[in-house]
């Protein structure tokens, strides 16, 4: 009987334990991809109507500026752009279970500054200071205005003092206790849009990474440097002692920080360090033992790009659990050793290319977060208001994202001195590795190598280059060293520019099995689909049954919404962006008329969204079913490729941190990315699930039996972010065709001149690794002519 007893017992718990487990269950929030859609952030002042013009300020833009673990809970806060007196964004916080509190004392703005202060034991992000019992004080804009970018311990009271820096340059020093405010400098040194601010060995340091002067000043108003001498004189990197201003750099900075990371430095001795960038690539600058040292990292990307540093939502390096740190810096994240120093410069690694716009990442609950600047107004129509969300998911997560692919080096044209060696630039961690040469006099250039990073070089190879001619070299896949560097042994002017190419990411079908091939004659739901300016829905309008209806947050469809399909008509038309031949895709803008590959003859009757702002101030273009990445400023000419899906998708778009793609098939199942039933359903993601449908492919070409004028070039042709690569060449006439690239959007170079005998088709296969952004073709004689390229 006590065996039996024991039983029932035992029984009854293990019931209970699995209905509350039941209840947990569906009580737990829907998560997508690593997005839950209600913690989605969006600016309540947003006036709820259609917004079609260039504007700023009130809600246009609603990036996430800061996340930080806190007080047992996550806390946030959120931006409008130009907003140094207050917005109607807000303050958040999330607890363990994902409930959110948006907290009572939010003036918003334009934060994204976070620091702890170790000895009042604060967390201080925007104006506000919150105690580790989570008791939130703030600082009103009518007494402490700007857009406040970083906050930095101070160099003579760190006890009871903290430095603001503002976008504008102001600085100020606040007492954290009783909050007062001290005003130190209005704009001490030049350079626009601030970015970070750190204190370390006995001064602080602060960057800027715009030159867009938001207003007039002369070189008599700053306390150091001047206003621009040449063209790259943008942003600025400077740091004060307490008593005087040093310009350390005159180029475009963002994140200053160091392995104390949020808390600050934990002593005098400890490095420093700073990214940020210039036309040749990403600088990362280091400040150890009092002197400053330069390196220098591929971009991944040129939609950061800008003048005025509009386009770089605060890169960080930051810690993100485990010992580990990450830095992000133009579309590529790193694997940042802590340890950093010029003594062990070894260990940075690229863990993958992203297309989240990332303000800022953290770890909290044993997960990676990381926060987007996402949907926005700004110049975008097809998003009725600005909101963003976070990304929860962990180190491997990251690595199912886009393979590592970037390109730069430390010389593009620049006058270089005999026998001085150029910045180290990194190359561990990248797979395929092309060097790209040009020099206007003959002379020896050295590689060396860093094995270790240990600043102990080693020469690996000496080239012979001839003046003014173009050559490459193809570094082994084998070479294992953390950093390279060249010198010349005569002065010239040179250029040392690399390309890297990852392995192609393993795509997932199953993860996209909802979305229907380009080729399958099934049938598909065709929908419009744009986030509501009205409230935080989603709208979709089936344009073949004129079905209207909106998604909320648990991706179900509201009950009784009053019926929009004539706005979402006239804002959603599809409205052609490119147009073609029988050679390839053409695709125009202001920085030029290029060609891209062709895919699937079925595009070209099927109807369907081909450009659209998923991530704030970049598009996408889905062209004959190939997404590319495009800079809102850097435009076609820096465009790369993302994925080749050839799926029916109609429409995309972002809502609530989600990536939603219209063009599902008809008897598409509930499987975790698509939502609804047979009458309607979307497919859902997050946006660097892209990467997950396959790697980049397509042929096409620059002529196709086209009569082509001697000694005229053809059309760019896009060839970065491809992997295995060939072309065939032929006409109807004895010909030379030299083959010319384009591997850093300065200009185009010979590759090579291939003898086209008449009649005859020649085949050449580009060597594994090679890659520059576009390819030519100019032939010696007028001819009927075909250059076609093939990328598999």
């Amino acid at each position: 009987m006590k065996l039996r007893s024991m039983l029932q017992q035992s029984a009854l718990v293990s019931t209970f334990l699995f209905l509350c487990a039941n209840v947990e269950a569906q009580n737990k929030p829907l998560k997508v991809s690593g997005v839950y859609p209600h913690l989605a952030t969006f600016n309540e002042g947003w006036p709820k109507t259609e917004q079609e013009k260039k504007k700023g300020g009130q809600g246009y833009e609603n990036g996430i500026g800061a996340i930080t673990p806190w007080a047992g809970k996550l806390w946030m806060v959120t931006y409008s752009p130009h907003e140094p007196h207050g917005s109607a964004d807000k303050l958040y916080s999330i607890d363990k279970n994902l409930q959110v509190t948006i907290h009572p004392e939010s003036i918003g703005g334009t934060p994204a500054n976070r620091m702890i202060h170790r000895e009042s034991n604060q967390l201080i992000t925007s104006s506000y200071f919150i105690d580790d019992k989570g008791k939130v004080r703030v600082i009103p804009f009518s007494v402490m205005p700007g857009r406040m970018t970083a906050t930095a311990r101070h160099l003579s009271d760190p006890n009871n003092m903290v430095y603001f820096y503002d976008m504008e340059g102001m600085l100020y020093e606040v007492n954290v206790n009783t909050l007062s405010v001290n005003k130190l400098f209005h704009k001490p040194v030049p350079g626009w849009h601030g970015k970070g601010a750190y204190t370390a060995q006995n001064r602080l340091v602060v960057a800027n990474n715009g030159e867009e002067a938001v207003f007039k000043i002369g070189k008599e108003m700053l306390k150091a440097g001047d206003l621009p001498q040449n063209e790259e004189d943008k942003g600025v990197l400077a740091s004060w002692d307490g008593k005087k201003w040093e310009i350390i750099e005159r180029r475009q900075f963002t994140d200053v920080t160091g392995p104390g990371g949020i808390y600050g430095s934990p002593d005098d001795k400890t490095p420093l360090w700073s990214i940020g960038w210039d036309k040749r690539s990403v600088i990362l600058k280091l400040l150890d033992n009092g002197q400053w040292y330069t390196y220098r990292l591929p971009k991944a990307a040129h939609t950061y790009d800008h003048r005025g540093g509009w386009y770089t939502e605060w890169p960080r390096i930051r810690e993100v659990g485990n010992g580990k740190m990450l830095m992000d810096m133009h579309a590529m994240l790193y694997d940042f050793p802590k340890t950093f120093s010029k003594a062990h410069s070894g260990g940075i690694r690229p863990v993958n290319t992203h297309l989240r716009y990332i303000p800022d990442f953290c770890s909290w609950n044993d997960q990676i977060v990381i926060a987007t600047d996402e949907t926005t107004v700004l110049e975008n129509p097809l998003a009725g208001r600005s909101q963003s969300n976070l990304w929860f998911g962990q180190w491997n997560d990251l690595q199912t994202w886009g393979s590592p692919t970037g390109w730069g080096g430390p010389w593009m044209k620049d006058q270089v001195k005999a026998n001085i060696p150029s910045d180290p630039y990194l190359i561990n961690g990248f797979d395929q590795k092309v060097l790209h040469l040009n020099t206007n006099k003959e002379a020896m250039l050295t590689i060396q190598i860093d094995i270790n990073g240990n600043n102990e070089w080693k020469d690996y190879k000496t080239l012979t280059l001839k003046a003014n001619v173009y050559q490459y070299y193809l570094l082994p896949t084998g070479l294992k060293a953390n950093w390279i560097r060249f010198k010349v042994n005569k002065d010239c002017r040179a250029t040392a520019f690399m390309h890297f190419t990852g392995k192609p990411q393993t795509s997932d079908p199953a993860m996209f099995k909802s979305l229907s091939d380009i080729n399958s004659a099934e049938a598909i739901h065709s929908n419009i689909i744009r986030p509501a300016n009205f409230n935080k829905n989603l709208q979709v309008l089936q344009t073949d049954s004129h079905t209207y209806a909106e998604i909320t947050e648990n991706l179900t469809a509201a009950s009784s919404v009053a019926d929009s399909s004539a706005q979402l008509l006239r804002l959603g038309q599809f409205a052609k962006s490119y147009t073609s031949d029988s050679a390839s895709i053409i695709i125009k803008d202001a920085t030029g008329t290029f060609r891209i590959p062709k895919g699937s003859s079925n595009y070209e009757h099927f109807a369907y969204r081909d450009k659209r702002e998923i991530e704030s101030e970049r598009f996408m273009l889905n062209i004959s079913g190939t997404f590319y990445e495009v800079g809102r400023e850097s435009g076609f000419l820096a465009l790369r490729p993302v994925t080749t899906h050839n799926k029916k998708i109609i429409d995309f778009c972002t809502w609530r941190g989600l990536l939603v793609f219209s063009g599902a098939r008809k008897n598409a199942q509930p499987d975790g990315q698509y939502f609804g039933d047979r009458n309607n359903g979307l497919w859902y993601g997050a946006v660097d699930d892209m990467w997950k449908m396959g790697k980049p492919r397509g042929e096409g070409g620059v002529w196709k039996n086209t009569a082509v004028k001697a000694h005229s070039p053809s059309l760019p042709y896009l060839m970065t972010g491809y992997d295995q690569k060939s072309v065939k060449l032929s006409a109807d006439r004895n010909t030379n065709i030299t083959l010319e690239v384009d591997y850093d959007l300065t200009g185009f170079s010979t590759y090579e001149t291939i003898h086209i005998p008449a009649g005859t088709t020649v085949e050449h296969k580009f060597p594994k690794g090679f890659s520059a952004h576009w390819v030519r073709a100019i032939s010696d004689r007028e001819c009927q002519a075909t250059v076609w390229f093939s990328y598999q």
